[in-house]
């Protein structure tokens, strides 16, 4: 049991956070601001970043409008298979880890929002970029995370026949590639 607690401490408490921000984040947005009403601090800032109130029932970044049963159903799957295989990663992989863990958040951020109220709330908006919120960020991150831990373990590679970690493996004498 305690193993079980320690591999899933990490994982559900890095998620939780990412909810209650994402959370919190867009109950302030659905409270200050009307649907497709947009704020910044200064003017000058509005052509490259603002806040917006937007809707959307599609995927992260507004794509794929009116599937949103279909990212429903998504965001469960994801969230069970994060949650089969994240005690079967080793706890030496912390960029895995990490990004199972911010993937998570965001898949179960956004599901609260289609779960209670049949859309997603985004309202970051970046130049023209389109709009989104705390939990497309985390899963973005989270996939880019995945990345470059990947790209660090491919150059890294893993010993061959015994070779100490970060030596080269001994080629074959040629006594021993004849058999003699």
């Amino acid at each position: 049991m305690r193993k079980t607690l320690q591999d899933y401490g990490f994982l559900l408490t890095l998620a939780a956070i990412i909810v209650a921000l994402d959370q919190w984040t867009k109950a302030l947005v659905r409270t200050k601001l009307g649907l497709e009403e947009m704020w910044a601090p200064w003017q000058w800032l509005l052509p490259y970043a603002r806040i917006v109130h937007w809707k959307n029932s599609g995927a992260a970044f507004g794509m794929l409008q009116g599937f949103g049963d279909v990212f429903t159903v998504l965001a469960i799957l994801v969230a069970i298979a994060i949650l089969y295989y994240f005690p079967q990663v080793p706890r030496q992989d912390w960029t895995l880890r990490l990004a199972m863990g911010m993937q998570l958040g965001g898949a179960l951020g956004n599901l609260v929002d289609r779960v209670t109220r049949g859309s997603v709330t985004d309202f970051i908006s970046i130049g023209t970029f389109p709009v989104f919120n705390v939990a497309d960020a985390s899963i973005s991150i989270g996939v880019a995370v995945l990345i470059l831990g990947m790209w660090l373990k491919e150059r890294h590679p893993k010993p061959t026949d015994g070779a100490a970690p970060n030596e080269p493996a001994t080629p074959a004498s040629p006594e021993e590639i004849k058999g003699e």
